[in-house]
C-alpha cells in the first residue's frame, strides 16, 4: 500500500526495540535505511538482516545523537552514500525508572540530552538537507507520557519532560519547516513491548496494574507503532503537519 521506493531514510535508536522496527517496516516498503545507534556492530547486524530479506540498499553508523558531531558525522555520510534524505525518525531515546527526589542532575541531563536535544540536533542537521530538495518529513517520537494532553507517570519526571518537549518542539518546528514542503510530526506510543520497558515486565503487580489503564487489555507491538510511523514517512500523509498522532491501546481513553 505505501510505497517509499527510491527513498532514503535514517532511523536513530535503531539496533533493537522500535527503532528496529521502524527500520525493517521503511525497508519492507522499498526505502534505502540508514542504521544508527551507540554500537556499530549492532548497526551493522541490523543492516544485514534487512539486506538479506529485503534486498534494499543500507547504511550502518555508528551515533551518539547527544553530541552534535556525530550527527553531523551521520548526516554528511547519508549523503555521500544516498545524495539525498527524504525521512528523518527521531526515535534514539532512554527511560530510566526513578522516584524525582533520588533523581540527580546527572540522571535529568542524560535523559534531556539523548531524549530532546538529540532529537532537536538530528531534525536540525537533516532539515538542512531537506531545505535544499523542498521535500521531507520528520517523525519524531514521543510518548504518551508528554504532559498536559497526555498523562504523568510516576518515577519518570525526566522522561516525561523530555517527552513533553519532544511535542512542542515537534509543532514548533513544523511551523517553520512548512514552506519548504517540510512535514514534521510526533508519535506518542503508549506501553509498548520493548527492552525499554522491561523494569514494568519484572513487577508483576506494576506490570498488571497497567494493562488494566488499557482498553485493549495488552501491551502495544513495535510493529503497530511502525505501521503509523510508515504513514507519515509517505506521501499518503501528505497534508498532515504539526500532529501528534497517539497509538495507545486507549490508554488515555480511559
Amino acid at each position: 500500500m505505501f510505497n517509499l521506493s527510491n527513498k532514503v531514510a535514517i532511523v536513530t535508536g535503531a539496533r533493537q526495540g522500535m527503532g528496529k522496527a521502524h527500520a525493517f517496516t521503511l525497508a519492507e516498503a522499498g526505502a534505502k535505511v540508514v542504521i544508527s545507534d551507540l554500537s556499530l556492530a549492532d548497526c551493522q547486524k541490523v543492516a544485514e538482516e534487512i539486506e538479506k530479506k529485503y534486498s534494499v540498499k543500507t547504511l550502518a553508523i555508528k551515533c551518539d545523537v547527544s553530541q552534535k558531531e556525530e550527527v553531523e558525522n551521520l548526516v554528511k555520510e547519508t549523503i555521500n552514500q544516498f545524495k539525498k534524505i527524504d525521512i528523518l525518525v527521531n526515535n534514539a531515546g532512554i527511560c530510566q525508572n526513578k522516584p524525582f527526589l533520588e533523581l540527580t542532575e546527572e540522571d535529568w541531563e542524560k535523559t534531556i540530552n539523548i531524549n530532546l536535544k538529540g532529537e532537536f540536533l538530528m531534525a536540525q542537521e537533516v532539515a538542512k538537507e531537506m531545505i535544499k530538495q523542498k521535500s521531507g518529513s520528520i517523525i519524531n517520537i514521543a510518548s504518551i507520557a508528554m504532559g498536559q494532553e497526555g498523562i504523568g507517570f510516576l518515577n519518570l519526571v525526566h522522561y516525561c519532560a523530555s517527552k513533553g518537549g519532544v511535542i512542542g518542539m515537534t509543532e514548533a518546528m513544523a511551523l517553520e519547516l512548512a514552506p519548504y514542503n517540510i512535514r514534521v510530526n510526533a508519535v506518542a506510543p503508549g506501553i509498548i513491548e520493548t527492552p525499554m520497558i522491561n523494569f514494568l515486565k519484572t513487577d508483576s503487580q506494576s506490570l498488571e496494574n497497567s494493562l488494566s489503564r488499557i482498553p485493549l487489555r495488552r501491551l502495544g507491538k513495535p510493529e503497530e507503532v511502525s505501521n503509523l510511523v510508515l504513514f507519515l514517512a509517505s506521501d499518503e500523509s501528505s497534508y498532515i503537519t504539526g500532529s501528534t498522532l497517539v497509538i495507545d491501546g486507549g490508554y488515555l481513553a480511559g
